[in-house]
């Protein structure tokens, strides 16, 4: 579903002398909680030697949203910031007086003075490498490798759109002219995961080997 190599992505950091990752997932919801089953391998590219020319379509799928379209990938990097329940009690204090937004030059919503920061500062809503969670789902809630208990971090987030017309921050130049098409535009991909919601998987910064974890937000 995914291939991403260290040479496009720096921030990747591959375990060992590996330099690709990929990610495969089942097309299909899976009982009792209607998980989706994900493998995730690290490989080197060099000793990949018998590569397909054209990928295997899957044998079967129950859902077709869990079939991703070709499409191009174009990563640059960007800057993000935690999701607004992740900060300190005086930074979220400081984000809801819209006072302190106006003596910065910037116009708000007098109602939800932080909604600039949640649309357009904080977590960025695309696929991505690394980065914050987005919560909303649950608050926030740390997680742990099973295998030596260190505090594990984001690998990579799947979504079902790349932007949404509400954070037009994160929405590319080319889609933001009058027109353009929502629906294809913010989501390449054509992913939709468990009701619009986002896939983040979560590795382990102590070991590539370890097992990783799986967020739904």
């Amino acid at each position: 579903m995914a291939q991403l190599y260290a040479r496009d992505i720096p921030l990747l950091r591959p375990p060992g002398r590996t330099d690709l990752l990929q990610v495969l997932w089942c097309p299909s919801e899976h009982d009792p909680d209607s998980s989706i089953p994900i493998e995730v391998t690290w490989r080197t590219a060099a000793e990949v030697t018998d590569v397909l020319a054209a990928p295997p379509e899957p044998f079967d799928a129950d859902e077709d949203l869990y079939v991703p379209e070709p499409c191009v990938l174009a990563p640059e990097q960007i800057t993000e910031y935690p999701d607004f329940l992740e900060l300190p009690e005086e930074q979220k204090e400081q984000l809801k007086d819209p006072a302190l937004w106006r003596a910065a030059g910037i116009v708000v919503d007098e109602a939800y003075p932080q909604q600039l920061y949640d649309n357009a500062l904080s977590h960025a809503p695309g696929w991505k490498i690394g980065g914050w969670a987005p919560w909303g789902l649950t608050d926030p809630v740390p997680r742990f490798c099973v295998a030596c208990g260190t505090a594990m971090t984001p690998l990579l987030t799947i979504p079902s759109s790349e932007w949404q017309r509400n954070s037009t921050s994160w929405i590319p130049y080319e889609d933001q002219a009058p027109g353009a098409n929502d629906r294809s535009g913010s989501n390449p991909p054509g992913i939709t995961v468990l009701d619009a919601n986002r896939l983040q998987l979560y590795a382990c910064p102590a070991s590539g080997g370890h097992p990783h974890t799986v967020l739904v937000q």
